[in-house]
């Protein structure tokens, strides 16, 4: 369902929605930090795909063997996928932690594109206090009510390993996988503007028109006449190929182009959104917002500090 309404927000496809999450997936970046995470934290993180509700740290380096033997068991399996299906529903916030049945914690953080959520960095499975003897009891009870067969034993010492942290301990993890998440979610942009797909020429010969003009006033119907095609039928083919109308795909190469731009710390924001093509400030701001997720301000504000505040153009 998410899928779906991020779909719709952005003009693209469901199937490319999910080819631009498998490719932040097997970026280097995402492949780099989730080594040096778990090798650091001792912790899974995984990334999982909004919409989707499979166990997404079953498997994974770093997993609770608690966790994993649940994850065998359906009524268990389910109960994990309640734990999903929480983190669904909080998908407006910036961190969500759920507890479990067995008092295990797991928390998602998530990766929008503009304001819709495109997937998930998760970690945990962990205890935020010493686990007892008392608690494991009531979840021994609670699987013999689902009729689980279980191996006690085997389960017990599973249970009484796993990860304790300190409540601020695991709140400053959950911060640097929030930093992490912004990243990639300006990448997931890069990567709708970038995706390669097999296209017809005339579209790849529009992209390269539209990023040599992108500076300029720049209308359907003159990128039509560059390509030889009307532009009716161009609308059609651009927006079969790339997922995005004409307006919103040139909307997100300027994007691009400001959030390079605004790489250097002397250049002003409204300086940048001209230089990009943007015709009026209240349009680049609504823009801004709807692709990046953040007003421009906060953007920069994040790339260069408070210091750069007096420079920034406020959204209308």
């Amino acid at each position: 369902m998410e899928t779906a309404l991020a779909s719709a927000h952005t003009g693209a496809t469901a199937q490319q929605l999910e080819e631009t999450v498998a490719n932040l997936r097997r970026s280097d970046i995402f492949r780099e930090y989730q080594k040096a995470f778990q090798t650091a934290t001792g912790l899974p993180l995984v990334m999982r795909t909004a919409g989707s509700f499979e166990s997404p740290m079953h498997g994974a380096r770093q997993g609770n063997a608690f966790c994993a033997i649940m994850a065998a068991m359906n009524k268990s399996c389910a109960a994990c996928l309640q734990v999903q299906q929480k983190i669904e529903d909080a998908s407006h916030e910036d961190v969500c932690t759920v507890e479990c049945f067995a008092g295990l914690s797991e928390s998602a953080v998530p990766i929008r594109m503009g304001a819709k959520v495109l997937a998930y960095l998760q970690t945990g499975q962990i205890l935020l206090h010493a686990p007892t003897a008392k608690q494991f009891a009531r979840t021994s009870r609670q699987l013999a009510e689902w009729g689980t067969p279980v191996e006690t034993k085997e389960l017990e010492t599973a249970y009484f390993k796993t990860r304790v942290l300190p409540k601020v301990q695991y709140d400053s993890i959950l911060r640097l996988i929030t930093i992490f998440a912004q990243h990639l979610s300006s990448l997931s942009n890069q990567l709708m503007v970038q995706q390669a797909t097999a296209e017809a020429p005339p579209v790849t010969k529009a992209r390269a028109y539209i990023a040599a003009h992108q500076g300029e006033e720049l209308s359907l119907v003159q990128v039509a006449k560059a390509v030889n095609m009307s532009p009716y039928y161009f609308c059609k083919v651009f927006k079969k190929a790339t997922g995005l109308t004409f307006v919103e795909y040139l909307s997100r190469v300027r994007i691009e182009k400001v959030k390079d731009l605004l790489l250097n710390p002397h250049t002003r924001v409204s300086e940048a959104a001209f230089e990009a093509g943007f015709q009026s400030l209240s349009q680049f701001n609504r823009v801004f917002r709807r692709v990046a997720g953040e007003a421009p301000s906060d953007y920069r504000e994040r790339l260069h500090g408070e210091g750069s505040r007096p420079n920034l153009v406020h959204a209308a």
